[in-house]
């Protein structure tokens, strides 16, 4: 009949060193211990990641500022968020949006049900009224486009206009932009000399 061990000898270095039963029950339950904790560090990171994918995937958005077109109140480089799922639209907005294939910002000037033209004198008419825009610091000229004055807009359909009006590409140069080729509301800017 076999004893029962009651030692247990471990290497250290080059000398070995005897183990009692108790120090061997410590040392695998601090081995298991290390394990859950890495399993469940994982799983938290795998959550976190999920959740993240979620949020900026189907919810929030976030794109840098291509470029000068809304300045003064959001420069190039500057970080936008914006929400994807907003079904209020008012006119304002800071929306994101496409146009062939090419992203870009404005605002929101007009929307369905709403008649718009850009004058002669470079000013914005809408509903047969002329639009006072208190902080918009420049005029607003009439491009060599396609586009046709008064444009009647379609329920769904919004005419958008950028900050600086002298030269951006906005629906003065490709004309109304459908509610499918927003891609959200901007709700809050990063300045760029705030990172």
């Amino acid at each position: 009949m076999r004893k029962p061990k009651t030692q247990k000898t471990a290497k250290k270095g080059a000398a070995e060193v005897t183990l009692t039963p108790e120090e061997v029950i410590l040392r695998r339950r601090r081995r298991i211990a290390n394990r859950e904790d890495v399993k469940s560090f994982l799983t938290q990171l795998f959550v976190l990641i999920l959740i993240l994918w979620v949020l900026f995937g189907f919810v929030f958005g976030i794109t840098p500022m291509p470029n000068d077109d809304m300045k003064p109140r959001i420069s190039s480089g500057d970080l936008l968020f914006y929400y994807r799922l907003e079904d209020s639209w008012h006119s304002e907005d800071v929306v994101v949006f496409e146009k062939d294939g090419k992203q870009y910002v404005g605002r929101i000037v007009a929307k369905g049900g709403d008649s718009i033209e850009i004058t002669e004198d470079a000013r914005v008419v809408v509903n047969g009224s002329y639009v006072v825009e208190n902080d918009i610091y420049y005029s607003t000229p009439l491009y060599e486009s396609d586009v046709v004055y008064p444009i009647a807009l379609e329920e769904d359909q919004f005419f958008v206009l950028c900050d600086y009006r002298q030269g951006a590409k906005d629906s003065r140069y490709f004309g109304a932009v459908d509610l499918n080729e927003v891609k959200g509301k901007v709700i809050t800017v990063i300045r760029r000399s705030g990172l």
